[in-house]
């Protein structure tokens, strides 16, 4: 460990940012699926959320480079997110008040693990590709997403519980990612680099050495988010209207 290489000081300051802007997504799963708890176990719900999401990451990071590799990982997981981003915004506001306490909580425990098994792949490849080979940059990244992850999901339940159109917010941002991981699976770069080598473009950074050019990714994105605000809004519209 050289401190007095630039490299590692940027590779570090590249870490941090890398942190600040994944793990808000973590932070944002993680207030949707608590906001229906009472609130003497919403701290419970973001705590055990939180080590969730960094003990997956440290499950990937030792086997990274194979699922990366995995055929048709990305498009499963983009689709398991995509139902549990319209799952969030489709569940009534005040139904885990009739459930259990227990029951509420693992509930919302068992939702914030399968969206970050989802999500905590990319947000290792980063913190990989910025660590550069040095472990001790990998750790530390991995370790920082713990107060990152926590703070931030405080913040964002604050938020939620004064402003609830929020929650649509959220729900569209997880379809955003979902597009994302859809468009960036083996399958879809292969396919896309044989209809049209545009689609695609180099990434030094990727295991696969590509990753899907600005057309298709912000296309798949915002079909995404869009496919999750409208069939969310669709089925909470049926729903009332069966009570009613």
């Amino acid at each position: 460990m050289d401190f007095s290489s630039p490299t590692f000081w940027l590779s570090l300051l590249q870490i941090i940012w890398i942190d600040l802007l994944l793990s808000g997504d973590n932070a944002v799963v993680i207030a949707l699926a608590c906001r229906s708890l009472p609130e003497k176990q919403r701290r419970w719900g973001i705590l055990l959320g939180a080590g969730a999401a960094v003990g997956l990451r440290i499950m990937f990071a030792l086997a990274v480079s194979y699922l990366l590799g995995v055929p048709l990982l990305k498009v499963a997981g983009g689709l398991l997110l995509l139902w549990i981003a319209v799952k969030l915004v489709t569940d009534g506001d005040g139904e885990a008040h009739h459930v259990e306490a227990s029951d509420s909580l693992w509930k919302a425990v068992r939702t914030i693990a399968i969206a970050d098994a989802v999500m905590s792949l990319d947000n290792v490849v980063a913190i990989a590709a910025a660590s550069r080979g040095h472990p001790e940059l990998f750790i530390f990244g991995l370790l920082l997403t713990i107060p990152l992850i926590i703070a931030g999901s405080q913040l964002v339940m604050a938020l939620l519980t004064r402003f609830p159109i929020l929650v649509w917010a959220g729900a569209a941002l997880l379809g955003w990612i979902a597009g994302e991981m859809v468009v960036s699976d083996v399958i879809s770069l292969q396919y896309m680099q044989g209809y049209d080598p545009e689609l695609v473009k180099p990434d030094p950074d990727s295991p696969i050495g590509m990753k899907p050019a600005h057309l298709p990714h912000y296309l798949a994105s915002t079909i995404g988010a869009v496919f999750v605000v409208g069939l969310g809004w669709f089925l909470r519209q049926r729903n009332r209207a069966q009570a009613a």
